[in-house]
């Protein structure tokens, strides 16, 4: 009777110790606070500084639209044709230099820079050797698409290319389908590409206080990893039924092999 009571105390063990707890699966907890209220302040994100091989669309408008339409020469990325192909081939591609390549302004170096101040630039020289104040021009930078990769315990991973200036972590792990059951949401890796190197952090995404992290938005060129949790190198399953049908079948397997032992 006693080794009965043992086996059941130790299965039930096994059971809780090997499914993954509801607190490992949920987003954005807030744990310091028993309200279910809490208030965060986002951190703001820092403007991304281009990079070699960023891809950018640059659109030029003016009083002339003939005029302006010389500098891009077929460059500009419509609504219509955004897809990978057309952001190779009509974006402008950082080179190894850090250069874009324009018709009529030629080299123009943009690494290290924002799209701002690339914007500002190209309206400083159209102005100072093409145009003057009443033509009126209006220029446009944008990232060609925001790209990222997410790898690891993801149900979809891969590159993943996004029209949108701004993306949180949150909405580039759900355009991946999600974290899997056995992913370590409290430690999710992100290496972040600068000019000055390559960065690495690490952001708990069951913390509410995640939203404060620098890296809670994604930035062109993130590489997003999540690690899996104990739980899957166990093999003993994801949840509390998974995890007994598990261990009824090496229980089963242990009585088997014993009584065959003993026959």
């Amino acid at each position: 009777m006693n080794k009965r009571i043992l086996f059941l105390l130790v299965g039930i063990g096994l059971i809780f110790t090997a499914c993954v707890p509801i607190k490992d699966l949920v987003y954005l907890q807030n744990k310091n606070n028993s309200d279910a209220t809490a208030t965060v302040n986002p951190i703001t994100s820092k403007p991304y500084r281009l990079q070699i091989n960023d891809v950018i669309s640059i659109s030029i408008k003016a009083n002339d639209p003939k005029l302006a339409q010389i500098f891009t020469s077929g460059n500009q990325l419509t609504e219509t044709v955004k897809n990978d192909v057309s952001l190779y081939f009509d974006g402008f591609t950082v080179n190894d230099h850090g250069n874009i390549r324009m018709p009529v302004l030629e080299e123009i170096n943009v690494v290290g820079f924002t799209l701002d101040e690339i914007r500002l630039q190209i309206e400083k020289r159209l102005l100072e050797e093409y145009f003057n104040k009443e033509a009126r021009i209006f220029v446009t930078v944008k990232l060609a698409g925001l790209r990222y990769t997410v790898n690891g315990e993801i149900t979809s991973p891969g590159t993943k290319l996004l029209y949108q200036e701004k993306l949180t972590i949150m909405e580039a792990i759900a355009n991946a389908g999600d974290i899997t059951m056995t992913g370590d949401r409290k430690n999710v890796t992100v290496l972040r590409q600068t000019p000055s190197g390559t960065e690495i952090h690490t952001i708990d995404l069951t913390d509410v206080k995640a939203m404060q992290s620098p890296y809670y938005y994604i930035q062109s060129n993130d590489y997003i990893y999540i690690k899996p949790l104990r739980q899957k190198s166990w093999g003993t399953g994801r949840t509390g039924i998974e995890s007994l049908s598990t261990i009824l079948s090496l229980l089963a397997l242990v009585t088997t092999t014993i009584l065959l032992l003993r026959n």
